[in-house]
């Protein structure tokens, strides 16, 4: 039980500095933190993986498609979620890495599920190195990379 309630003050310290971030980088761009965007962020942070609309609507059925949709899309442009396109008819939707870090992902063709990976360091470390030597060679100014990975999961 203490272990618990340490973990939910915990969770509950965490969202908070996570709101406090979120709503800078939205004011610093004209826009207002509201209570759909609020619990859109929410969902994302409690499923803990990419998600499509469909699922986020039925996570908190408070939330209205038309307007989640419309919500996700000020978030998306503001920086604060990523918009995942892992081909057929659904786009995913997760925090952006500057809230959740770093990472990579596995997508499914068949299914479409996406699984979150992270390299170890000394992976990740070759993969900027090369993509920093490709990019010096051709001019290219890179801010940041992400690597799908595309092919079929275990259960397909």
């Amino acid at each position: 039980m203490t272990e618990q309630l340490r973990q939910s003050a915990e969770d509950r310290e965490f969202l908070s500095e996570l709101h406090a971030q979120i709503g800078g980088r939205l004011a610093q761009q004209g826009h207002r933190y509201t209570s759909g965007r609020r619990k859109l962020v929410e969902v994302l942070v409690v499923s803990g993986q990419p998600m499509i609309l469909p699922d986020i609507v039925e996570a908190d059925p408070k939330l209205a498609q038309s307007s989640a949709y419309r919500n996700l899309d000020v978030l998306v442009r503001c920086e604060v979620i990523r918009r995942i396109n892992a081909g057929g008819d659904h786009t995913y939707f997760e925090l952006a890495e500057p809230l959740l870090g770093h990472h990579h992902h596995l997508i499914c063709l068949s299914c479409g599920s996406i699984e979150d990976v992270q390299f170890d360091s000394e992976i990740e470390r070759l993969v900027d190195k090369s993509l920093n030597e490709i990019s010096a060679r051709t001019g290219f100014t890179p801010t940041t990379h992400s690597l799908d990975l595309h092919g079929h999961c275990a259960d397909c």
